[in-house]
């Protein structure tokens, strides 16, 4: 059997007495399970002096590679153009985009090293599945190195339309570069149409069945492979997390309030400060739930050095505090805004407590929280998804979840309330609706999808997510809007 070959920006070596928690980490083991491979990355460590070749380590029968970053590298490559270009635009904000040629220079050279570092690892049989927008120019650079390996690549955020991509300096040489993979997964069938349409705004002809498109002297395939989890084991983790100290105190500390719950890495793309004006909505025009409802907002904090961050962070600081003020007394405090991690065992006992989920991004890939939370329901009393319209998961769950547009704060305050108040049998109803599409698409099954789609013959039949039914139309361009939904950031 070939190997696999996994690249990524970070690489989860396992350390003992600790497990990967990461939903990356997640993927990659369940695309390795009896597969001999390797995962190759970066270590997370800033040296002087870069790397000759990688550090090899094996944990359960799977080969760890990694390599370091000199500090220069890491600040051009990563927090630079990875982070304050490439995430921006691919998040639909073209206006906090901040590019810098040095960054562009950063993010080649480190791709380009990262391309020699594999080619060293390399073996003829091999496949490899590259992993995100760190990685876009990947297989130009291992093609160049004389590599005719099957190389796949998954892009876990959107992939916006042709009209926001161009906007980006020198789109062709980072996002045109991933015409020269065999197979490109995404996250929707929107996030793929709008990759199609990008494809043949440079010239690319699609085919016949729609599948893959000629570009190039290439022929590159398309389809949309959503994430998925572990739903079995998470809801089994679920129920344990319940009997432990952790969450029965936290519990207790509710005492008879019904919980609103809000897990997101800090990020613009996640709609925290939307949430939370919803939330001081319904507490505006509802005053019978005050007392009867807290809203608990678990938010590690991320990437700050990037200014952008920090400026959110002390808004949503302010913006809490002052509902605290507003609406709080000494016998009940409104909103619980944590800046911490907490592991998948303390989290999942958490979504099960909870009465109600908001995952209200302003625009993400997929959104596993989504996923989680519906796992880890009780059955007999499940709690209620509020979803929003941008998530990649609205795709999957939009036919259990309270879909909401989190741009309008009245409605989403409006949507809390019918959650909080919504009766046993429809919780039910909804909850099972979701658990049907989490069962039938599991994490292992999306990546022997994957995997499978990869490694077939050179005119494969792709997941019937794949075909390609709406016609090519312009699209418009949608609106830009601040980080918290109402204004542009540089007004706040």
């Amino acid at each position: 059997m070939s190997r696999l070959i996994i690249v990524s920006n970070r690489v989860a070596v396992p350390e003992a007495g600790k497990t990967a928690a990461g939903g990356l980490a997640v993927a990659v083991n369940a695309a390795l399970k009896g597969r001999s491979g390797v995962w190759f990355g970066w270590s997370g460590k800033i040296t002087d002096a870069p790397s000759e070749r990688p550090e090899v380590s094996d944990h359960g029968g799977i080969q760890y590679a990694v390599v370091d970053l000199k500090e220069d590298d890491h600040q051009e490559y990563y927090n630079g153009f990875a982070n304050r270009v490439l995430w921006p635009i691919l998040h639909y904000r073209v206006d906090l985009a901040e590019f810098h040629r040095a960054d562009l220079s950063g993010y080649i050279r480190v791709n380009r090293n990262f391309a020699e570092h594999v080619s060293k690892i390399i073996e003829d049989d091999d496949i490899l599945w590259v992993h995100d927008y760190h990685m876009m120019p990947m297989a130009r650079y291992l093609r160049e190195l004389g590599h005719k390996n099957r190389i796949g690549f998954f892009l876990h955020i959107p992939m916006p339309p042709p009209e926001l991509i161009q906007t980006l300096p020198r789109h062709g040489e980072i996002i045109g570069a991933l015409a020269d993979y065999d197979l490109l997964g995404f996250q929707t069938e929107g996030d793929r149409d709008n990759f199609g349409r990008y494809l043949e705004s440079r010239g690319g002809q699609p085919t016949a069945d729609g599948k893959a498109y000629d570009i190039g002297g290439r022929r590159v395939r398309v389809a949309a492979f959503p994430v998925a989890i572990e739903t079995e084991s998470f809801a089994r983790r679920a129920r344990h997390a319940t009997r432990t100290h952790f969450v029965q105190d936290f519990k207790a500390s509710l005492g008879d309030c019904k919980m609103v719950l809000g897990v997101d890495r800090l990020d613009y793309s996640k709609g925290i400060p939307n949430r939370l004006e919803a939330f001081e909505t319904l507490l505006r025009t509802a005053p019978e739930w005050h007392k009867k409802v807290a809203f608990v907002q678990i938010t590690p904090k991320s990437r700050t050095d990037v200014p952008e961050y920090g400026e959110m962070d002390r808004f949503i600081s302010t913006k809490a505090g002052q509902i605290n003020g507003d609406f709080g007394d000494v016998s009940w405090t409104p909103l619980r805004y944590v800046n911490r991690t907490y592991s998948r065992s303390a989290l999942a006992g958490l979504y099960r407590s909870a009465q109600v989920a908001m995952v209200t991004p302003l625009r993400d890939g997929m959104n596993l929280v989504a996923k989680e939370f519906v796992a880890a329901q009780d059955p007999e009393d499940p709690g209620v998804l509020l979803l929003s319209q941008f998530a990649g998961a609205a795709a999957e769950l939009g036919g259990g979840a309270l879909m909401v547009n989190p741009h309008e704060i009245e409605g989403m305050a409006a949507s809390l309330r019918r959650a909080l108040e919504m009766p046993l049998d429809e919780r039910k109803e909804r909850y099972q609706r979701m658990m049907e599409v989490l069962l039938a698409n599991t994490i292992d099954h999306w990546a022997q999808s994957f995997i499978d789609a990869l490694t077939a013959p050179s005119r494969p039949d792709l997941p019937k997510s794949a075909s390609r039914t709406v016609p090519v139309r312009s699209t418009p361009m949608p609106q830009v809007m601040g980080w918290h939904g109402l204004q542009r950031s540089q007004d706040i």
